[in-house]
């Protein structure tokens, strides 16, 4: 506890006051604290807060700006504080601004004297950037993880459905047939690109700001760089102004988040459209469906459709960051305390959407009858049936305008399709147009057909497993 009058002192962090009411002859209004205060969101930040400031309070011992005692005292304090924290037991009092704030007063109650010395070369303004910085290596890579378990689950339900097909499409209309794989897989590489993304983010946010102080640094004799390294920082900052003003990484965070949830968008619209009665492509498992309140017969995908809903606010939380940004002044101003709120919901919703999303197609059954019948359309083999008229050296444009009157008698009661195209192109089309026929054909390298999709399973399997050693070289470590 502290030493009797100590919490009377001036400056002192007690539960009546500021950090900064020493300043200002009066006590702050009512309706500025309730403004300002950002502790009810970032007390989300507690535990990065108390790593970031053991890691202080030892490299204050290592430059000899505190005792040894007074470091133990300090390190148990903070101790204690998080185990508050964690248990729920902490009690915040009116005073406590952010987090920030409320850690420093309790560690001053709890460790008297000692608890004035834990703020010395340290502002609020490194402080928070540096606990910003904490929680979004490991948020990031946590999303990272989430994506690569989206992606596992793609990749098994692309070996599960062996030489399924369907139709692709293009203007959600008929455009060639696939395999069913090869169209579960498109979207795993998309993710892939997330995954890179989110690390790529992650990497840029390696970077210790503490030792910057408000603006300048400091007077003070400390490392900068043996704290970035206590603390796990790849590297620490250049320029102090830089440094406190800079959340370029939280910008680039929100928009890897932003584009990953269009992507999950785009999967959840198809989740939708798959499961209408029109598609009937893919049934959903009832755990991962809702019902109507007045409709019996209904079974919702709400899922997909909250993962295609949320995906605008994603992009809100991304361009409201940026419009914050974009007219400030060096270094720090109050408005990136406006940073943090979009950025734990993105995560948030992200992280939320992406196993829910995997639950979700990890129970799902496919239609492979229903989407065979579509996929067998002799009308979907007119892009084969051009390539073979190519094959015999007959320039492409001519050959697609041969074809296209073909389609266009065959639709117009001219006579049937495979008639038609045997007139046009010879006995050998009815060879193209036997159902799964011009998947087999199709052998070009990425490609929707057998050959070239086995190729993919084993080059996606083996992305799957360097991003999974990449994650884990990660080493983030929980706090």
């Amino acid at each position: 506890m502290a030493p009797e009058g100590y919490l009377d002192r001036p400056g002192a962090a007690t539960g009546s006051g500021t950090l900064w009411a020493a300043r200002l002859a009066a006590s702050p209004a009512e309706e500025l604290m309730a403004f300002t205060a950002s502790l009810a969101y970032d007390r989300v930040l507690a535990a990065d807060d108390i790593a970031a400031s053991q890691a202080h309070v030892r490299g204050l011992v290592r430059a000899g700006l505190l005792s040894e005692a007074d470091g133990a005292a300090l390190a148990t304090a903070l101790e204690a504080a998080a185990s508050e924290l964690a248990s729920s037991e902490f009690a915040f009092a009116a005073a406590d601004e952010d987090i920030h704030t409320a850690v420093e007063r309790r560690v001053t109650e709890l460790a008297g004297e000692a608890g004035a010395r834990l703020h010395t070369a340290r502002s609020r303004n490194d402080q928070v950037a540096c606990d910003l910085r904490l929680f979004v290596k490991r948020e990031l890579a946590a999303a990272a993880g989430g994506v690569l378990a989206l992606q596992k689950v793609l990749a098994a339900r692309a070996t599960e459905v062996g030489e399924a097909r369907l139709p692709a499409y293009t203007h959600l209309q008929r455009a060639q047939p696939v395999l069913l794989a090869h169209h579960l897989l498109a979207h795993g590489w998309a993710l892939a690109r997330d995954f890179d993304r989110l690390l790529d983010a992650r990497r840029r946010a390696d970077v210790s700001p503490l030792g910057a102080g408000a603006s300048a640094g400091t007077s003070l004799p400390i490392d900068p760089d043996a704290t970035a390294a206590d603390l796990g920082f790849a590297a620490r900052f250049e320029n102090s102004l830089d440094a406190v003003s800079d959340r370029d990484f939280v910008a680039e965070s929100l928009f890897a988040l932003a584009l990953l949830g269009v992507h999950l968008s785009r999967l959840g619209e198809e989740i939708v459209w798959w499961t209408s009665e029109e598609v009937g492509f893919l049934h959903l498992d009832d755990a991962w469906a809702t019902g109507s309140s007045m409709m019996p017969q209904k079974k919702n995908p709400d899922v997909a459709e909250l993962a295609r809903a949320r995906a605008g606010r994603l992009i809100g939380n991304l361009t409201g960051l940026l419009a914050t940004l974009k007219g400030l002044p060096l270094a720090y101003n109050r408005d990136l305390q406006e940073d943090k709120e979009p950025l734990f919901d993105s995560l948030a919703q992200v992280r939320g959407a992406l196993a829910a999303l995997a639950g979700l197609l990890n129970t799902a059954a496919f239609d492979e009858a229903r989407m065979a019948a579509a996929a067998d359309d002799p009308l979907l083999a007119a892009t084969d049936l051009a390539e073979m008229l190519v094959g015999r050296g007959v320039p492409f444009r001519v050959a697609h305008e041969r074809i296209a009157r073909v389609v266009r008698g065959a639709l117009a009661g001219e006579g049937d399709f495979a008639d038609l195209a045997a007139a046009e192109v010879g006995p050998e089309a009815s060879e193209i147009l036997r159902p799964g026929r011009t998947l087999a054909r199709r052998t070009s390298p990425g490609g929707g057909g057998a050959a070239a999709v086995a190729v993919q399973r084993q080059r996606f399997a083996a992305r799957l497993a360097a991003d999974a050693a990449r994650l884990a070289a990660a080493e983030v470590p929980s706090v």
